[in-house]
């Protein structure tokens, strides 16, 4: 009994700390009619990604494998779910507020760890290596231009971004 009142108030507090994240407030209004599910082309191609999955763990307080899980990294951001979610869930946007949560709490796989200090160490997500500066030429393509660190600087200081504490996935 004591179980289950304290199952009811973990999946009571995460969902009330999903609708209070940009993008996470309609998460409750969804009954499992699996529609995104069916209308998701990553769903398709892999079983690792099942939105209806995702916002059933998540309104049943499973917020360890929501967060750690890596699902919810795997949405390819195309609203499909969205556009034909008949409770109108914003399901696109509550997975953004999910890894935003996520990321806030350390679970960030390490491909975007490393995405994050490219950027904020030389404007790019990925570094141009030399080989690729000599292969432009050849290409008919001009050099590249600097990166405008600073302005990246900027921007990433404005948003925020610069104080998350990137944490590599599977370290405590």
């Amino acid at each position: 009994m004591e179980h289950k009142k304290e199952q009811k108030t973990s999946a009571t507090s995460f969902s009330d700390e999903i609708r209070s994240q940009l993008g996470g407030e309609t998460i409750t209004l969804c009954y499992q009619c699996g529609t995104c599910a069916s209308s998701c082309p990553v769903a398709k191609t892999t079983e690792r990604y099942n939105p209806r999955d995702i916002i059933r763990l998540s309104l049943l307080g499973e917020k360890q494998e929501v967060l750690s899980g890596g699902a919810i990294w795997l949405c390819s951001s195309c609203y499909n779910c969205q556009e034909r979610c008949p409770q109108k869930v914003e399901i696109a946007d509550v997975i953004y507020a999910l890894r935003n949560i996520a990321i806030k709490e350390g679970h960030i796989p390490n491909i975007y760890s490393e995405f994050a200090t490219g950027l904020m160490n030389e404007g790019r997500i990925v570094p141009t290596s030399k080989f690729v500066e000599k292969k432009r030429p050849e290409y008919g393509l001009p050099p590249l231009r600097p990166a405008g660190l600073d302005a990246m600087k900027k921007i990433l200081a404005a948003t925020g971004f610069d104080k998350i504490q990137w944490k590599k996935e599977g370290t405590p």
